[in-house]
């Protein structure tokens, strides 16, 4: 076992990522080490955003990892394998768990769970990722900016052993990256696909202030979402470039 192999807790922290980052410029830290919290005080999501969560009710963790043979220009299969990881643990608990590019996890319209990935790059390499994790499982009130929050218990309406949930979700997490590191990456790239939210569906989007219908074609290998309009003109867009209006 690579992710989960090391298991650092605290009770509460500002923010897993960072202290992931504090531990790696302080000693050396095996590969798959898992720092994990019952309480985020600054959990950080994209674009800056803060990760709501109460105390003792989600996962919340970040994963050491040094994936040395993935090329800085296809970094972002990391991401596809983690997001797989994480849709592969719903899966045994709930069913039509959907990756919201670049990598929000989706049960319906609402989100369950959120990554935020950083890559250390020196040169050509890739010299650690940090990979950090909040997947909601008992909390049922929000009161954060997030419009369309859910957990675990509030599909379900049953109480998750969240022990017991870290344990599956990290050797689900484990699987995909020894199939990232050892295994069929197209396998990755095509299964990150199929779990597309929205795709191949007609939808209006926001490029800028430009808004357009188009559909979600897929991904490229650098990560750029693929968007085909009805003139079958298909655009490529990074990051933070495009966002689903409805």
């Amino acid at each position: 076992m690579i992710i989960g192999s090391e298991l650092i807790f605290y009770r509460s922290l500002p923010s897993t990522n960072d202290e992931a980052s504090v531990l790696l410029r302080e000693k050396e830290i095996k590969e798959g080490t898992v720092i994990y919290t019952d309480f985020q005080a600054a959990g950080k999501g994209q674009m800056g955003n803060r990760w709501e969560s109460d105390a003792c009710k989600n996962l919340l963790f970040s994963i050491i990892l040094y994936p040395t043979s993935v090329e800085p220009e296809g970094q972002f299969i990391i991401s596809m394998a983690l997001s797989l990881g994480i849709c592969d643990f719903i899966d045994r608990h709930i069913s039509g768990s959907k990756i919201k590019w670049p990598n929000d996890i989706y049960i319906g319209n609402d989100k369950i769970a959120g990554i935020l990935i950083e890559n250390s790059i020196i040169g050509d390499n890739i010299e650690n990722t940090i990979a950090g994790i909040g997947l909601n499982i008992n909390q049922e009130d929000f009161r954060g900016k997030a419009t369309n929050p859910v957990s675990f218990k509030m599909i379900t309406g049953e109480e998750y052993d969240l022990k017991g949930c870290l344990g599956q979700l990290l050797s689900d997490l484990d699987k995909r990256y020894r199939q990232l590191l050892y295994g069929d990456r197209n396998l990755i790239a095509g299964d990150y696909k199929a779990r597309l939210y929205r795709l191949m569906e007609w939808c209006e989007f926001r490029s800028g202030e430009n808004v357009f219908t188009g559909r979600i074609l897929g991904v490229s290998s650098s990560g750029r979402l693929r968007i085909g309009d009805r003139k079958s003109r298909v655009t490529e867009f990074s990051f933070r470039e495009v966002e689903i209006i409805t």
